[in-house]
């Protein structure tokens, strides 16, 4: 997993964000065993407590669950999983449709915009 860490946010936030996207776009698996949290931080390149932090945080949320001698893993509730998406989905579009509300495009040219990308990309 490639790891893009900026400096303008706190970094155990990103890292939370990342591991959310990799849950939602599937690489890891609702009732995976996520990697340790040293293997982890190797990866990403930063401090293992860092990487604990934002662990611990996705566990407050529900998202990962630890058994205590085995590890941490993906929670197995897919509603929960698919909630998240949904969410994540509905946060990038409004920001999406924002953006072009303030170059002064109207729905109807959103739209259009959208179908002729769907057309070009073959999305449909």
């Amino acid at each position: 997993m490639a790891w893009n860490l900026t400096n303008d946010r706190p970094i155990y936030l990103q890292l939370m964000e990342q591991i959310q996207l990799a849950i939602l776009s599937g690489i890891y698996k609702p009732g995976s065993k996520l990697p340790s949290v040293r293997d982890l931080s190797t990866e990403a390149s930063v401090n293992p407590n860092t990487m604990q932090k934002a662990l611990a945080e996705l566990e407050r949320t529900g998202l990962l669950f630890s058994q205590r001698t085995s590890g941490r893993f993906i929670t197995e509730d897919i509603g929960m999983i698919e909630e998240l998406k949904e969410n994540y989905v509905k946060s990038q579009v409004l920001v999406f449709y924002h953006n072009l509300k303030e170059l002064g495009f109207t729905k109807e040219e959103i739209i259009h915009c959208m179908d002729i990308i769907d057309e070009e990309e073959g999305l449909e």
